[in-house]
């Protein structure tokens, strides 16, 4: 592949960027002058390599979905640099944005060296996108001193400002890992909630079709705190309920008032939910949809030092038992034929987990795995039937196989619930004296639920009802963690409010975990001077019952 310098990438733009090279999208009504308005994204970082992103759309809002671009390809180059001035190109090439991928680009990238930073940028119609920042992964057998990463999930955009990205953006990560909730499907209401801002009718209403998936990724990634942190470092990703519905299992719809109860109804809003979301992600072609079908699960090791399985908790799983919902004295959740992540990718993570020869091992998953009674009283548990404890007996194969196999340092990360919690995992829940397997680590959500608070009711009732978890909050933010060889630490980081832009971030906990001793040691306790607790800022539960500016 040749290579070009920074003057003749400069030079082909302004060539490119001629009275006879006009790009199409010229002058089109709400068009912008850069087709880059939705930023770049790296993503997926191997030794060799990493998967580059962007996606054309000089309008980016055009209700039909286009972005502003015409019904043919357009030519984008990209260009890889070692230094963030591009003098040091050492890869650089052409591709098509294609209209039946919404002009998005994916290019993935080999022959690079491991565990190195690297500067990427793209053009097209003679503009220049904004550069990004990617990282390699280490080689198979280095044994590197530390693995900086963090994880995030849930960001309502009407619910909250992107403020926790702002301050995400500034962290020095290896990777980062979404665990959903990327979007929210439900229609963004007249002032798009505490954006203040005026949409067309189209954003008022819940998505069904690719146009109106598209449009939805599309208002959320024209918000330059999250274009900002998904040009400092590469992303891994992965799909929750909200990215196509509320609560959806396999090939199952769970909302009774809406069009898609038929299942080849729902698997074709499945469909269009996945194919946006693999148009705004930076995802290798494994992950290309085939029809309502998207390979997501995978796996990427960092050297000796870790190895994160990435989950999928929605595509294979059983129907949510007893009518979905919180319930107590559900028997149909303990049946040992239910599944969660399907046949084929639990013989899978075990197996790579059983093989895995690195100091942590990480399950980056979507749902609290640790039981979460929600009842306090001594004779009765509830339980959330959307959780893992909605599949009790697919967590203790899981659990007992890791032990089985002999796991080393196993850990799980998980999204969904917008509240931060930490947990200890055991093989056997009931009984007090079980010996500590793993530990869990619960990321609240970017800006869904909206400010929060530091406590509330639920939180208090959770901590008196599970002797296992250690930690709770409810504010808005995300983790950050490092790995080395002795100890995994994370520190939960917090912003008080979401509601308006511009607040601050603190750490509000932090943990340690050292290898070869499974349990969770608190470091630092940070809780807020003034108002600590509201009894109902948190409201009902995201898995029992949906707050939506509708």
């Amino acid at each position: 592949m040749n290579k070009v310098s920074r003057r003749g990438f400069l030079t082909a733009t302004l060539v490119a960027g001629s009275a006879a090279a006009i790009p199409s999208w010229a002058g089109a009504a709400g068009a912008s002058s850069t087709p880059f308005t939705l930023g770049v994204a790296s993503g997926d970082p191997a030794p060799d390599g990493v998967v580059l992103w962007t996606r054309l759309a000089p309008d980016p809002l055009a209700v039909d979905g286009r972005g502003g671009m015409p019904e043919r390809p357009v030519p984008v180059q990209w260009q890889v640099a070692a230094d963030e001035g591009f003098r040091r190109v050492v890869r650089e090439g052409h591709t098509l944005a294609r209209p039946q991928y919404g002009h998005s680009v994916h290019v993935e990238l080999h022959g690079l060296r491991p565990g190195r930073d690297y500067f990427y940028r793209f053009r097209a119609g003679g503009e220049i996108s904004p550069a990004g920042r990617t990282k390699t992964a280490p080689p198979p057998g280095a044994r590197p001193d530390s693995l900086a990463f963090a994880f995030v999930s849930c960001q309502n955009w009407y619910e909250g400002f992107y403020t926790a990205y702002r301050h995400l953006a500034q962290e020095d990560l290896d990777v980062l890992f979404h665990l959903g909730d990327y979007l929210y499907e439900y229609g963004v209401g007249a002032t798009g909630g505490v954006r203040g801002i005026a949409l067309p009718e189209q954003y008022l209403k819940e998505t069904f079709t690719l146009t109106e998936y598209r449009n939805r990724h599309a208002l959320y990634r024209t918000d330059t705190d999250l274009q900002a942190a998904h040009a400092a470092f590469p992303w891994m990703v992965t799909v929750d309920d909200h990215d196509v519905e509320n609560n959806w299992a396999k090939d199952i719809s769970q909302i009774d008032t809406e069009p898609d109860q038929d299942r080849q109804v729902f698997l074709q809003r499945r469909a269009a939910a996945f194919q946006a979301f693999y148009e705004h992600m930076p995802l290798r072609r494994s992950a290309l949809p085939q029809g309502a079908d998207m390979r997501l699960y995978r796996r990427q090791a960092f050297g000796r030092l870790a190895a994160f399985s990435v989950l999928d908790t929605r595509q294979y799983r059983d129907d949510q038992p007893c009518g979905d919902g919180e319930k107590a004295g559900c028997a149909e959740r303990l049946d040992p034929n239910r599944t969660m992540l399907g046949e084929r990718q639990e013989a899978w993570l075990l197996d790579s987990l059983g093989r895995s020869h690195t100091t942590w091992n990480i399950l980056a998953n979507q749902l609290l795995m640790a039981p979460l009674d929600h009842d306090a009283s001594p004779d009765v548990q509830s339980f959330g039937m959307d959780l893992w404890d909605g599949y009790a007996a697919a967590r203790d194969r899981l659990l007992t196989g890791m032990v089985q196999r002999g796991v080393r340092n196993p850990v799980v990360i998980s999204g969904d619930i917008h509240r931060s919690l930490a947990a200890e995992l055991t093989t056997d829940f009931d009984d007090p004296n079980a010996p500590v397997m793993g530990v869990e680590f619960a990321g609240t959500s970017i800006s869904s639920g909206k400010d929060g608070a530091d406590q509330d009711r639920i939180g208090q009732i959770f901590m008196r009802a599970n002797p296992h978890l250690k930690f709770h909050n409810v504010q808005r933010g995300y983790v950050r963690a490092k790995a080395t060889p002795d100890t995994l630490t994370v520190d939960y980081q917090v912003v008080p409010y979401v509601s308006r832009p511009g607040a601050p971030v603190s750490t509000r906990a932090s943990f340690a975990v050292e290898a070869g001793r499974p349990g969770l040691h608190q470091t630092a306790d940070n809780p807020p001077v003034g108002v600590r607790f509201d009894p109902d800022v948190a409201g009902p539960l995201d898995h029992l019952a949906e707050q939506s500016a509708r």
